[in-house]
């Protein structure tokens, strides 16, 4: 299925026939198009093609900065906190 609105084509897939032709509905995203993913009728994710490259440029330290294991670290805070009950408290705020 595909719909036209303010000069742009999408197409829309439902999840089943997503699973089972993923590598053809990927080449068309290579290409440029934007696919939309339905759950039965409700649009729930958009497939985008990727702009511009991410690149991870990777330098030498600066002269005269100390090697990694002897930068000094920070003290601890001595805080007694348990970080397990600060995760599950966390999460608990999420549901």
């Amino acid at each position: 299925m595909t719909i036209h609105g303010h000069n742009m084509t999408m197409k829309q897939v439902r999840i089943a026939e997503l699973k089972s032709r993923l590598s053809e509905y990927l080449r068309d995203v290579r290409r440029g198009e934007t696919i939309a993913v339905l759950d039965r009728e409700t649009p729930v994710a958009r497939i985008v093609p990727v702009r511009g490259r991410v690149s991870l440029s990777i330098r030498k330290p600066a002269p005269g900065a100390p090697p990694l294991n002897r930068v000094p670290l920070p003290k601890a805070l001595g805080l007694k906190i348990d970080v397990v009950d600060l995760l599950l408290e966390e999460r608990q705020g999420q549901r």
